[in-house]
């Protein structure tokens, strides 16, 4: 399979289409589900779509090590290259790699304005036009509206599209009647997306929570493996 096949038959492409064609510039997107379901790959493996077709993305991580977001990458291509069996699959994989950076913040010793400004200097003075943004880890019990206004505002100024993993953990119900996570209530108005992984006895299953302006809307057939943690086609 050459490289643009492998593209339009990604079952990112469902994913998109849940979404009405994805996030647009000045976006903000947010994978919600407790710990340990599936956040991360399902954001590595919008990454990685964007990468195949030649889009820069930055991936920032607060609470992994650079090897272990590395790792996720190279799993999921892998796993990628031996259903699809990719034609000149390391010629990709470097393309993917010069496209892609990484980098790592501990939330307790930056503010977000400083994030932003680190974001920015790769952006313009790095001369890294990416077109995405992977946040993964950010703590939102700590986040306030002000910090995702900054962020939606850096968002539209650089003309990039942003997708956080949001952690919902605790006793009790924490998702609202909408199935929205109650961490993010009070700045929901300011995101686009919203995705919630749900485990299932054989699968874990993506809904779209919200979408624009519609909340939960027509289902599409969007669910993760729950070995490899990959999208399923279909």
């Amino acid at each position: 399979m050459v490289k643009q096949e492998l593209i339009q038959r990604s079952p990112v492409r469902i994913f998109e289409k849940s979404i009405h064609g994805g996030l647009q510039a000045g976006e903000l997107g947010i994978i919600a589900s407790q710990s340990g379901i599936g956040k991360t790959s399902v954001l590595v493996q919008i990454a990685l779509d964007k990468l195949l077709q030649g889009k820069k993305v930055i991936h920032v991580s607060f609470t992994q090590h650079t090897d272990y977001v590395l790792a996720w990458y190279e799993d999921i291509f892998d796993e990628y290259i031996s259903k699809k069996n990719l034609e000149n699959a390391a010629e990709v994989k470097n393309e993917v790699v010069k496209n892609r950076v990484l980098m790592n913040f501990n939330q307790d010793g930056m503010t977000g304005d400083q994030i932003l400004k680190s974001l920015g200097a790769m952006i313009v003075d790095g001369g890294f036009k990416a077109e995405a943004i992977i946040i993964d880890g950010l703590d939102f019990s700590r986040i306030d509206r002000d910090r995702i206004v900054r962020t939606k505002d850096f968002a539209r100024e650089q003309g990039i599209e942003i997708w956080y993993s949001c952690t919902v953990n605790g006793e009790g119900s924490q998702y609202d009647k909408q199935n929205i996570p109650l961490l993010i209530k009070d700045y929901l108005d300011l995101i686009e997306a919203v995705i919630v992984l749900e485990p299932r006895p054989d699968h874990i299953e993506l809904s779209v929570s919200k979408d624009r302006d519609t909340f939960n809307p027509k289902a599409f057939t969007l669910r993760l493996d729950p070995k490899t943690l990959l999208i399923l086609e279909g």
